[in-house]
């Protein structure tokens, strides 16, 4: 356990990392590590390492390794060669007890379902990877265009991409044919977010006449080390052959990732890094498959079982006082009660999943479901913490804006038409001062009119949203006209963030809307319909780090130069000009469930300017330290910024948050809200959707910094009875690394937990510590790409399919598409599938139980004789036809309805104690099958006349009977499949019987004899498990039998 958490992912280390979980096997890239590099244009030849090929591979066996590897791991588990050791003991002659079909058939169907299942995997993955790797693209070479695979692209290819086409490897843009010069990409398949990105060429190379001249100039791209961040990159561009020579730097907005797609125009880029080095392919984690807690509870099961059967073996050669060669004895015993661990068990409970996957994706109630993960449905029923993600989770993730405050006014939502007039007066009226310059300007009070238009104006430029114009019809001339004439009909906006995409459409609303955009200009138009043109000189894009973004505009009518920034109010608090109401305002609006955002300017002359990009362009420039020294440069600017107004738009909660939240607390399960959001955002939606309830007091853990602050902090909070705990990822931090046991015992008491800027490692983290701490199963709960580690590291993860794309859900176990599904698979499927595989479990165990004490008391009726009482076919018939359907339908077995789960979930805390498969029910079932199996074995011995043949027919159809009857004792509710399922195997038997006359007198079996002592047999075995349960529920029923009754 690490002391710390990491907030950012520690590069190198994550980089070894990488080769394993991305399928690299090591001796690849052993001996070296990533190391920089310098590509020419359109010359592989000239590669200073050996690359890896361009293939993706994500299959776990090739033709050779595949059926050594599927055995392989299949034998690794103790039981699997537990039963391959007593087969192949078979071959043995003084150890063979029957035919060897007895011992292989089982074994052989387990394998070959085993083989076939992982063979449909591999044809699947191979078919998807070919697929990938045999898409066709165009490359750029001295003889012209020529068509190459993906799989045979190579560092320093010149690639064209067409829109519509996934990037084949890791580039830097070079040209575009979009007039704007700029290209978008779609990145759903890399970050999960479904927004487009805008990627810009190198300038050098877009200004080229035609896309051939790049191998006409010397040039070459010196690039980074390969690593995981997709959301930076560190190069330049050098052309040596122009004087003087031209430098440009490479930052993430000139790359094309692999994975991301072409969104408009066509791109042209240099490959720079192939296959494995890709960092779609290093950031893509294999995760281990998940084993649920109830399947290694039936391991212990299991190993209970074989010690047991150990045992008995031991004590039937000690009562032959060990004579003669005992240890074959040993072994033959050893075989004949092997059936006490049962083969069957495995395939039984593998075939429920698969029933219950089916059921979980054809409930009508929650459509769009999916099961990623058939393996741990069981894990659904016994969950007791959820931790859930807010934005786009219990949120929407549809902004609406709702309220602009300039300090000393603020307008809502019932007042925004008062904002429509102040813009409409601010662009009708003749304003001869605004024209002037700001030096040139009287410092006089701003009226409230100048002031609204000065906020939407910054609102309106200060952004990386850009228009994007759809044609309605079929010809492509169509969408051109739209752009040239601005329709509002054709128009959508592209941004990276849904907050800034709804600050647009106000302003649009407003009347002042933005048209159009492309790399160095913007255009807006006024209410009176004319155009403003404004020229873009930089752009300082959001990061999560710098939590602002920035854009410096020159307006082209005045001349005049304007930086427009707008960021969180914990970073713009130290960059405006002193005032008394922001960080009240702020506070204010974000207990109203609002996300607020703190909008500035400040006008610059043109000196400043250029002495400003001097310094930008020479930082941008540098390899080492780069970003140190831009954000450095940056920050000469963001001093003594002008105030203008705050924004804050609301996040609208989810479909039945409320109820579903209620649902899961009175279930007894706690609930978490893991979020980015700030720390008063988080707490209102955690009050408005009564993740905390009314009567609930809210602790919120203040800001801390070093140990001490921790140690007082957490003794204020341990004198809190029964409150909500809220608290900062940053606080959270120091929390674990000073007092992680301590912290973690508190918070589990809580009813409640919310921790606000918490970093993806983080939620991760937490989740760890809690299954550590608790031991209890957790559920994690998510839609983006920044909660993958977190859905990947709880026991069960659930994925909701949201406006962020589809990365939370094709990383997650369950797929659904609104968090109000989440009760309904929890109390309904979840308590269904661990109730159902319990039963089945048990019922397969005390099906081997009962065969196995017959075979005991045989035995040592007949002087501890290591001889098998049923010969052959009966053995394999007892647990495959005979009983195999009435038992497996028990899947389909119900306490009560789904209605009834679902209004009364008080009932699934019963299942996270883990009654339904315990020690104490193990223990009661083998007692069952003790009597029963002695009853039946001894009632047979005592009414049989003369030939023991009689006696194998009276105990194995009494033994056929009992396992039917136990089934029908089982059930709680009739489904007519377990009636069809009764009697197919009833039917099955009695037809069999006419073939089975080797084992069995076919003419003493119609006698009247036969049918009595069979149905005195079978009644005394079952009848007083019936009247026990009879008595059970009239006098101590179940909390589901009063709710039924």
């Amino acid at each position: 356990m690490s002391d710390s958490i990491p907030l950012q992912p520690v590069r190198h280390k994550k980089i070894h990392d990488s080769k394993q979980r991305s399928g690299c096997c090591g001796w690849c890239c052993r001996g070296r590590d990533f190391k920089p590099r310098t590509v020419w244009l359109g010359h592989p030849e000239k590669r200073d390492h050996k690359y890896p090929r361009n293939v993706i591979n994500n299959q776990k066996y090739n033709f050779f390794t595949f059926l050594p590897g599927v055995l392989f791991n299949q034998f690794k588990y103790f039981f699997n060669l537990y039963f391959l050791l007593l087969a192949c003991s078979q071959f043995v002659p003084d150890l063979r007890l029957g035919a060897l079909y007895t011992y292989w058939a089982p074994l052989g169907f387990v394998l070959a379902v085993t083989v076939i299942r992982e063979a449909v995997e591999e044809i699947r993955c191979h078919v998807r990877d070919k697929e990938v790797n045999s898409q066709i693209y165009s490359k750029l070479t001295a003889r012209g265009t020529m068509v190459v695979k993906s799989s045979n692209i190579q560092v320093g290819d010149l690639i064209i991409v067409d829109k519509n086409q996934r990037v084949p490897a890791d580039m830097i843009f070079l040209r575009t044919s979009d007039k704007s010069g700029s290209c978008f990409i779609r990145t759903d398949q890399l970050d999960g977010e479904t927004d487009w990105k805008m990627r810009l060429p190198v300038g050098c190379t877009q200004r080229l006449p035609i896309a051939a001249d790049l191998l006409q100039i010397r040039s070459y791209v010196y690039a980074e080390e390969p690593n995981l961040d997709i959301h930076s990159f560190v190069g330049t561009f050098t052309r040596e052959d122009s004087d003087p020579p031209v430098n440009e730097s490479l930052s993430i907005e000139n790359t094309l990732w692999a994975s991301t797609v072409i969104a408009s125009g066509t791109a042209v880029g240099v490959v720079i890094y192939t296959g494995k080095e890709m960092r779609s392919v290093m950031n893509t984690s294999h995760p281990k498959s998940k084993m649920g807690l109830f399947d290694l509870e039936v391991n212990c099961l299991m190993k209970i079982l074989f010690v047991a059967l150990v045992a008995l073996s031991l004590v039937m050669v000690s009562l032959q006082h060990f004579r003669g060669r005992w240890y074959l004895h040993l072994f033959r015993f050893f075989l004949l009660f092997s059936q006490i661990v049962p083969i069957s068990i495995r395939v039984n409970l593998d075939m429920g999943k698969m029933v219950y996957s089916l059921m979980i994706r054809k409930d009508s109630k929650i459509p769009g479901t999916l099961v990623r993960a058939s393996t741990i449905p069981e894990q659904l029923g016994r969950i007791s913490y959820v931790l859930t993600d807010k934005t786009g989770t219990l949120t929407k993730n549809e902004m609406q804006f709702r309220r602009l405050h300039l300090g000393t006014v603020s307008y809502g939502l019932d007042s925004m038409d008062e904002v429509e007039s102040h813009v409409f007066s601010a662009y009708t009226q003749p304003a001869v001062s605004q024209d002037k310059p700001p030096s040139t300007a009287p410092k006089i009070r701003k009226t409230v009119s100048v002031r609204v238009h000065e906020a939407v104006k910054a609102i309106a430029l200060c952004h990386n949203v850009t228009p994007v114009y759809e044609s309605h019809g079929p010809d492509s001339t169509d969408r051109a006209e739209a752009e040239q004439n601005y329709e509002d009909a054709c128009r959508i906006y592209q941004a990276a963030s849904p907050d800034e995409v709804s600050l647009v459409q106000w302003t649009e609303c407003i009347g002042l809307t933005l048209v159009g955009r492309d790399q160095s200009s913007m255009q807006l138009r006024t209410p009176g319909g004319h155009i403003l043109n404004f020229s873009i000189l930089q752009v300082f894009p959001f990061t999560y780090e710098s939590k602002r973004m920035g854009i410096i505009v020159r307006d082209e009518s005045t001349g005049e130069i304007t930086f427009y920034m707008k960021g969180a109010d914990v970073v713009m608090m130290g960059i405006v000009q002193y005032n008394d109401w922001l960080e009240e305002e702020c506070g204010n609006m974000a207990r109203e469930g609002l996300r607020v955002l703190v909008v500035a300017k400040k006008s610059l002359t043109e000196e400043q300017y250029q002495d400003f990009e001097t310094r930008y362009n020479q930082a941008k420039l540098s390899v080492h330290d780069r970003s140190l020294k831009v954000a450095t440069v940056i920050e000469s600017l963001e001093m003594e910024m002008e105030l203008l107004c705050l924004t804050g738009v609301e996040d609208q909660l989810q479909v039945d948050v409320r109820p579903t939240l209620e649902m899961l607390r009175n279930a007894g399960i706690k609930v978490w809200m893991l979020t980015g959001d700030k720390l008063e955002t988080a707490t209102c939606t955690a009050k408005n959707a009564h993740l905390v309830t009314r009567n609930q007091d809210i602790h919120i853990f203040r800001t801390i910094t070093n140990r001490g602050e921790a140690h007082l902090e957490l003794n204020a909070f341990r004198r809190k009875h029964d409150c909500a705990l809220v608290i900062s990822g940053d606080s959270l931090e120091v929390c674990l690394k000073f007092y992680e046991y301590e912290f973690m015992e508190l918070a589990c008491q809580c009813p409640a937990v919310v921790c606000c800027r918490c970093a993806p490692t983080q939620k991760a983290q937490i989740i760890r510590l809690l299954q550590q701490r608790t031991r209890k199963l957790t559920c994690a709960v998510g839609d983006g790409g920044n909660d993958v580690s977190m859905i990947q590291a709880a026991d069960c993860g659930v994925g909701i399919e949201g406006k962020e794309g589809k990365q939370a859900s094709l990383a997650s176990d369950f797929s659904i598409t609104q968090f109000k599904h989440l009760g309904r698979l929890l109390m309904v499927h979840g308590r269904n599938s661990y109730k159902r595989s319990a039963a089945l479990s048990q019922f397969v165990i005390h099906r081997s139980l009962c065969i196995s004490t017959m075979q005991a008391v045989f035995s040592s009726v007949f002087y501890f004789a290591s001889i098998p009482l049923y010969q052959g076919f009966l053995v394999i018939g007892y647990s495959t036809i005979y009983t195999m359907f009435p038992v497996f339908s028990l899947v389909l077995d119900k306490d009560v309805k789904s209605e009834v789960a679902m209004l009364y979930p008080e009932l699934y805390k019963d299942l996270t104690k883990g009654r339904p498969l315990s020690f104490k029910t193990f223990l009661i079932w083998v007692l069952i099958s003790i009597y029963q199996g002695g009853i039946i074995m001894y009632g047979a011995l005592l009414l049989f006349d003369s030939e023991f043949v009689h006696a194998v027919a009276i105990s194995f159809t009494s033994l056929i009977l009992t396992e039917l009857l136990m089934v029908a004792l089982t059930i709680q509710t009739w489904h007519w499949l377990m009636i069809v399922a009764e009697l197919l195997s009833l039917s099955c038997y009695i037809a069999s019987l006419v073939f089975l006359h080797e084992f069995i007198d076919v003419y003493f079996i119609i006698t009247l004899s036969f049918l009595w002592k069979v149905t005195v047999i079978t009644l005394i075995s079952c009848l007083p498990l019936y009247v026990l349960k009879y008595l059970r529920r009239r006098f101590s029923p179940p909390s589901y039998s009063k709710l039924t009754s």
